[in-house]
């Protein structure tokens, strides 16, 4: 099997017009699945920011929240229900909501501040720059240095401007796991200063980030707070309803399965055309193989030989050409999302062997009919 093995590599390569047509059939094919996939990647990723950046096991809000970005103010009795409740270790406000920044030249940069307990200051970002007890001093807020850092003019600790004719002071810049969606900078101050500083409707209290003694009450927190008339999720959870939201109410996932059969349909039908036309000019080969012996097992092997052989290469080459443009636009655009997982890549590898496996199946079936003695006629 070996040797025809070494027979199927040399008629595959000899041909070079039909080998590279392949290659490029099944590349692009792999870059159009692989790209897609990595941009709804990369938006979902980014989606739940605020949820991975605080870190809190559990989230209570407002049924109707469907994502961070449009979080409802609860009354302050919330917060002193849900502490009361056996099994709850502690429960503290965060206030998440936008503000318009007015920057020292007079421009304005739209911006997420989020405020946290004054108390614990549970869910503070990781600081590269300044000291946390900062944040309690006039004024004071912390940075996030992310994607979008620079849209505040890349300021540095001491530097001030205006939210909502307040002034305001950076006393720290932070470093967070994810930034925002949106493409807004991202401020963290107190709870009680950012109710303050920007304008808000009735109710303030806008999450409870809680933490459960231990797992086991965690389904008793959630029917307590049901009976309040909110919502309580883990994070998980949380994240998995934001990541809905996306998928099924914004037309996101609609687009990402066309995008993603678009690419896979051009593929299959330029390698399958190929790969057929392939097959039929080497007829008389795989007739004379017939004619020494070889058997219909043989010359199936050397067709999913060939298939599957061009099919990995397209699909190694596909990836490097995605993975290239993707750290090329990340050098260009700082808050650029598209990223690559474990995930795409073996899905885009699964349609690129059903590609492998279509073309193979109707070449294989083209070979199988041929007699030996029809290459030496004539």
């Amino acid at each position: 099997m070996l040797g025809i093995l070494r027979i199927a590599w040399k008629l595959l390569v000899n041909d070079r017009a039909k080998f590279i047509a392949l290659l490029i059939g099944n590349t692009f094919a792999v870059f159009g699945m692989t790209f897609a996939t990595s941009m709804f990647v990369g938006v979902l990723f980014h989606s739940f920011a605020t949820v991975t950046n605080i870190g809190a096991s559990m989230w209570v809000m407002d049924p109707a929240v469907q994502t961070t970005a449009n979080s409802i103010g609860m009354p302050d009795y919330v917060l002193a229900a849900v502490r009361s409740m056996p099994g709850v270790k502690y429960a503290v406000p965060l206030y998440s909501g936008a503000a318009l920044v007015q920057l020292t030249d007079g421009r304005y940069q739209a911006a997420t501040v989020l405020g946290l307990d004054d108390t614990t200051l549970f869910g503070r970002p990781e600081l590269v720059a300044g000291q946390i007890d900062d944040i309690f001093a006039d004024n004071g807020f912390i940075v996030v240095d992310d994607a979008d850092y620079r849209k505040l003019d890349s300021p540095g600790i001491g530097t001030d401007f205006q939210i909502n004719a307040n002034r305001a002071v950076i006393v720290g810049i932070a470093k967070v796991a994810a930034s925002g969606l949106f493409g807004m900078p991202t401020l963290y101050t107190t709870y009680s200063r950012a109710i303050q500083y920007i304008p808000n409707s009735r109710y303030t209290l806008m999450y409870l980030l809680v933490e459960p003694q231990d797992d086991g009450v965690v389904e008793s927190i959630k029917r307590g707070v049901a009976q309040l008339g909110y919502l309580a999720l883990t994070k998980r959870e949380f994240m998995s309803r934001i990541q809905n939201f996306y998928v099924y109410q914004t037309g996101m996932g609609t687009n990402l399965l066309i995008m993603t059969m678009i690419s896979f349909i051009v593929g299959l039908s330029i390698s399958g055309q190929t790969f057929y036309t392939f097959i039929l000019e080497n007829l008389e080969r795989f007739g004379a193989l017939k004619a020494i012996g070889a058997r219909n097992r043989e010359l199936i092997g050397v067709v999913l030989f060939q298939a599957t052989v061009t099919a990995l290469l397209g699909f190694g080459l596909g990836i490097g050409l995605c993975a290239s443009l993707i750290a090329l636009a990340r050098m260009r655009l700082p808050d650029y999302f598209a990223m690559m997982t474990f995930a795409n890549l073996g899905l885009s590898l699964v349609m690129v062997l059903v590609i492998a496996a279509v073309s193979s199946y109707f070449g294989a079936r083209r070979v199988l009919r041929i007699e030996p003695f029809d290459v030496f006629r004539g």
